[in-house]
């Protein structure tokens, strides 16, 4: 995967998607974080060092695309708020291009001039800085406040997650994984979305007869190649295999849902469900949805955020033949069928050192509102607050974004994307894995134990 999944415009590439998946913290950030910067943190801040004193205007990072405009209103609603006057506190917001972003923030967190709230993936993207002792478990103030505790997707505010515990409140839209398909072909040969993996392998076979590649996949960046796993993980053993690994357990490799998984991704490339030239196509530089589109492919599993990419660069299909549907579950699998895999949203974290914790936790309840929620929802994004459904009729494309939040809010989990979760030092051999095993220069076996050593 490149290191960045998209550079301007929010993340997206060519105007596709709402954040990048990929600006974590950079190989070797934990052992920077942990020790070196240490220090640095201890000074950070003035006032009461995070115990919910203080005053004066609070710094929050962000990320400086073109959705930053969500968070400037928000900032304004809060400073002029009834909240803002009884904690002391205001904040102002500091924009920070997205190329810039994780250095930036790196940098900035182990000096006195740290932010107060900050701008994150969550998972691995905040591992380092948790464990350096340098964010504000939230998981208490969530509990105890109702409008926290019970304005989001309970999914969607786990997924973000360390050892069962809260250090961001959401506050971007969502972009689950889902299995897009060509209507247009689909009506031609007469098939089905499917809703089986049986029912997938037929699909499989009649396209195939028929000449068409069952689905594009952009091997060439390798990431494309991760969502499979995900999903065929999960729907074989659980969101409870990654979440192990997620963890730290690099132990979690070895369960047999891992092997199942990877034995059933080879399968699909040695059937010939991707083609024979997968891993010289990309999603990147537009090929493998240009292969969706054409009619050469007839599914796609990919982020949400292909609806943008096919509307703007064929725009046609999207409005006319782009169909889309849950990932198939799995005869025999233990996983909930219900559950999603992808990148759940952004989050607010609060460092540690925060001049005026309360007025930190008053500026993230704004994102609960139903004001921040309409905005997202204007932005073209999904919200992922609990009073979001009703404001989707406004959506550019209410169908697609109603399919989206009930996937969502119906999921009983909502695993964040592996690379992300597990940081981007690990996930740099996790995929270099991952694409041996599709190349066929790796069996499954052979991937798991690599996996394992992931540490």
């Amino acid at each position: 995967m490149e290191s960045n999944r998209g550079l301007s415009n929010g993340g997206r590439p060519a105007g596709s998607r709402t954040f990048s998946r990929r600006w974590v913290l950079g190989a070797g950030a934990t052992t920077v974080l942990t020790t070196g910067l240490g220090a640095g943190l201890t000074a950070c801040g003035s006032g009461s060092g995070g115990s919910g004193g203080g005053s004066g205007t609070l710094t929050a990072f962000v990320y400086g695309d073109t959705a930053v405009k969500i968070q400037e209103a928000s900032v304004d609603r809060f400073n002029k708020s009834a909240a803002a006057k009884e904690t002391g506190g205001k904040v102002e917001l500091e924009r920070i291009p997205g190329s810039d972003y994780p250095p930036k923030l790196r940098t900035a967190m182990g000096s006195p001039s740290a932010p107060d709230v900050f701008f994150n993936w969550g998972g691995g993207s905040i591992k380092a800085y948790e464990e350096a002792g340098k964010l504000v478990d939230l998981t208490d103030v969530i509990e105890d406040d109702p409008v926290l505790k019970d304005g989001f997707i309970p999914s969607v505010l786990s997924s973000g997650d360390l050892k069962g515990r809260h250090y961001g409140i959401p506050m971007r839209g969502m972009q689950p994984v889902i299995l897009f398909y060509n209507k247009s072909v689909f009506a031609e040969h007469k098939l089905q979305p499917p809703t089986t993996w049986d029912q997938l392998l037929d699909n499989n076979a009649k396209l195939k007869k028929a000449g068409i590649t069952p689905f594009a996949l952009g091997g060439g960046d390798i990431w494309p190649e991760l969502m499979w796993l995900e999903y065929l993980v999960d729907r074989i053993g659980g969101h409870e295999v990654f979440r192990r690994i997620q963890d730290g357990d690099a132990e979690g490799w070895g369960d047999p849902a891992m092997l199942k998984a990877a034995e059933m991704a080879r399968d699909l490339v040695d059937d010939g469900a991707f083609g024979s030239d997968f891993t010289s196509v990309k999603y990147t530089n537009d090929s493998a949805p240009a292969v969706f589109a054409k009619g050469r492919a007839a599914m796609h599993l990919m982020g949400s955020w292909e609806y943008s990419t096919q509307l703007g660069k064929f725009p046609d299909f999207a409005r006319r033949n782009l169909g889309w549907t849950a990932f198939p579950a799995i005869e025999g699998g233990t996983g909930d069928i219900r559950n999603v895999v992808g990148n759940p949203t952004n989050y607010w974290s609060i460092n540690a050192r925060t001049k005026n914790k309360d007025a930190a936790i008053a500026f993230l309840k704004d994102c609960a509102s139903e004001e921040y929620a309409q905005a997202l929802v204007d932005n073209g994004d999904v919200p992922t607050t609990s009073n979001a459904a009703k404001l989707l009729d406004a959506a550019p494309n209410p169908e697609y974004a109603r399919f989206q939040y009930d996937l969502v809010e119906k999921a009983p989990a909502f695993t964040l994307s592996w690379d992300q979760a597990i940081g981007d030092e690990l996930s740099a051999r996790m995929l270099t894995e991952i694409g041996k095993l599709f190349a066929g220069k790796s069996s499954p076996s052979r991937f798991v134990a690599a996996c394992k050593g992931l540490k």
